[in-house]
């Protein structure tokens, strides 16, 4: 096609040009033949091209004969050029294009390795994860089990021996350990809910004063020995919240609070609102406080403080139920020491 497109605009100009200019034009389809199809077209194209150029340029016009030696050779010259021309350039369109697949290989097997390596990552994370829940299950779950355990046997056996206050005061270690117990298990669960991605928030309108003070009432015996103070402004309003997600939250933030602050030291619960979208729920201690350069650290799962002796999933569970509600947990430092902790919740819209 495009040697007939040339040999129709050339012809009209066939007494003003010479044979070389033609020539020289007609190589023209062959080199774009090598670009597009490689060397068989370049090689076919450039035949086409000789008969062209034979029938169209060199006397006598409309045969393939030729009459002069000069024609025989200029011919000859036409017929080497072109594929000459058409074999360099497709050999080196095939040179361009097996770069191309070496260079698309080299960044699909680094694709690859990159895959790989996040999921060997992933793979090690999980492991970890295993590994530190196996521990948190061997130690944290079997010190409530043990102490449970050693006062029920000790009460079975000992029956008679104890008077009624030793009695109400082993029966109330169960309790406590019964309620840590609990709690764990609770926090476990959320974990492997958080971990597989199906930690969903049933979000519906909750008032924070009376959810804040439901949770320290039924947690009366894990404050004990704290004094704690529940502060919600009577203008407070609604938030979009999961009840039972929110409460796991503010349970895990004061059993923190009163595993690190002393006894006989005040716990604060309050919550406020930040901005017309958004209020806030803040437990505050007055224990040792979590240095700045841990406390992004010790928000995920299985990470402790400097000398923590929890699980070390309390927090992380906190901040993936502020996440669930589209908020932040935060943690800083309280006026005149200790650790707040305060985590965000949407303003119901209704």
């Amino acid at each position: 096609m495009a040697v007939a497109v040339l040999v129709a605009v050339l012809v009209p100009l066939r007494d003003d040009i010479d044979t070389a200019t033609a020539a020289l034009v007609l190589v023209l389809p062959g080199v774009l033949a090598a670009v597009v199809g490689g060397r068989l077209p370049a090689a076919a194209t450039a035949v086409v091209a000789a008969l062209a150029f034979n029938v169209t340029f060199l006397e006598p016009y409309g045969t393939l004969t030729v009459s002069l030696a000069e024609q025989v050779v200029d011919l000859a010259v036409f017929v080497a050029v072109a594929l000459t021309a058409g074999t360099l350039v497709a050999r080196e369109a095939d040179r361009r294009a097996a770069a191309e697949r070496r260079a698309a290989e080299v960044v699909a097997a680094r694709a690859e390795q990159e895959r790989l390596a996040a999921e060997a990552l992933a793979l090690g994370l999980a492991g970890e994860h295993r590994s530190a829940l196996l521990r948190a299950v061997s130690h944290d779950l079997r010190t409530p089990l043990s102490t449970i355990h050693a006062v029920a046997s000790d009460l079975r056996d000992g029956e008679g021996r104890y008077d009624t206050k030793t009695r109400d005061e082993l029966l109330d270690l169960v309790v406590d350990e019964a309620e840590r117990l609990d709690r764990l298990v609770a926090n476990l669960l959320s974990l492997s809910r958080i971990e597989a991605g199906a930690l969903e928030a049933d979000q519906r309108a909750v008032a924070l004063d009376e959810l804040l003070e439901q949770c320290v009432q039924r947690h009366a015996r894990l404050v004990r020995g704290r004094k704690v103070s529940i502060d919600v402004p009577l203008t407070l309003p609604v938030v979009d919240a999961d009840w039972t997600l929110v409460e796991q939250a503010v349970t895990n933030l004061v059993a923190n609070a009163v595993r690190h602050a002393p006894e006989g030291s005040r716990i604060w619960v309050s919550a406020r609102r930040v901005d017309k979208e958004w209020a806030e729920v803040a437990v505050t201690d007055q224990g040792p406080g979590v240095p700045p350069e841990v406390r992004h650290a010790v928000l995920e799962p299985f990470r402790r403080g400097p000398g923590s002796t929890s699980s070390g999933i309390g927090l992380a569970i906190v901040r993936a139920v502020a996440e669930a509600h589209g908020g932040t947990l935060v943690l800083d430092d309280a006026p005149g020491g200790g650790t707040r902790a305060r985590f965000s919740l949407p303003v119901h819209r209704g």
